[in-house]
């Protein structure tokens, strides 16, 4: 209940009522600027790509404030208002985007003791849209299956924009689509999670101190999803692997990350680190191909090297 309330580090205001609840507030406030941001982009104005990927920044703001509890209401207000205003695809696409997973990484991460242990959101980014695949799977069986339906989306999304397109670039579409969307959703989940922390613990209103993001590591378990995904894969038939492959490729993201978080660890201290970086990233850019295998395995290798050890020790709050 504390988690919800606010109470603990946050406690002022008990007694108060709900207008005196910062946790309460909080989530509020976060329900209606998320679902202000879902809204704007859903109905296509103006900037609306760029709200769509910071909806859960106040959704973070509020769990990474004051608790699990805060997000998870603030997640639901935003749910009825998206349901209200836009209806049931909007809602679906804003649970399946943020609604679920932004209060699911919060309250995965939050540890009693207070402090953030990442290893399991991490975990998270590749799970959860594993399942998500796996529902639409079953959801379009009796309708030719999910590749005739994202084969359907992929060529209508072609034929409004006017543009031609072979069968054998439509079918590397397909494939890759579903991880396509799992990297970018994941993506913004990180980098809205790491930015509401930040603003968050400089003006020391986190609810725990900042972790060493360059040191998180994956459960030790985890390997073994994107090892079985490989396995179906292998023993899927040519004509119906666009689902085992992209849940391998989506359970390797998480992998990946890891190993972004390894370049970053690595770069850490060196005198020429900006440099570094920014050659990183074009290279990322430029042979994404080679270099993406390549973090996958550095975030392996990673994986086991820190399996081993205890958890780093997080920094002081600043």
């Amino acid at each position: 209940m504390d988690a919800v309330t606010g109470k603990g580090s946050q406690g002022s205001g008990q007694g108060q009522g709900v207008l005196g609840n910062p946790g309460l507030l909080a989530a509020g406030a976060a329900g209606f600027a998320a679902a202000f941001c879902a809204l704007w982009a859903f109905r296509g104005l103006p900037l609306g790509a760029a709200l769509l990927w910071v909806t859960p920044v106040p959704l973070f703001l509020a769990g990474l404030g004051f608790g699990a509890g805060s997000a998870i209401a603030a997640a639901g207000l935003a749910s009825l208002l998206v349901a209200l205003v836009g209806g049931g695809i909007p809602l679906i696409a804003f649970l399946l985007l943020f609604g679920v997973p932004a209060p699911l990484l919060v309250a995965t991460a939050l540890r009693p003791e207070g402090r953030l242990d990442l290893s399991l959101p991490l975990a998270l980014i590749g799970i959860w849209p594993v399942v998500v695949l796996l529902a639409a799977a079953l959801f379009f069986a009796g309708e030719g299956g999910l590749e005739a339906a994202m084969r359907r989306g992929v060529e209508g999304t072609l034929g409004r924009m006017g543009l031609p397109a072979g069968e054998d670039f439509i079918g590397t579409m397909v494939r890759v689509k579903a991880a396509a969307v799992g990297f970018w959703a994941g993506l913004a989940l990180i980098v809205n999670a790491a930015a509401a922390q930040s603003f968050l613990a400089r003006r020391g209103l986190a609810r725990a101190p900042s972790p060493d993001w360059a040191a998180v590591r994956l459960p030790r378990w985890y390997p073994a999803l994107p090892g079985a995904a490989l396995l179906l894969l292998l023993v899927a038939p040519a004509e119906a692997d666009t689902v085992p492959l992209s849940a391998l490729l989506l359970l390797l993201l998480p992998l990946f990350y890891l190993g972004l978080a390894g370049v970053h660890a690595r770069a850490r201290g060196h005198r020429a680190k900006v440099p570094i970086l920014v050659t990183f990233y074009l290279l990322l850019l430029l042979f994404l191909q080679l270099m993406a295998p390549a973090l996958v395995g550095l975030g392996l290798f990673d994986h086991f090297r820190r399996s081993g050890g205890s958890p780093p020790a997080a920094p002081p709050q600043t």
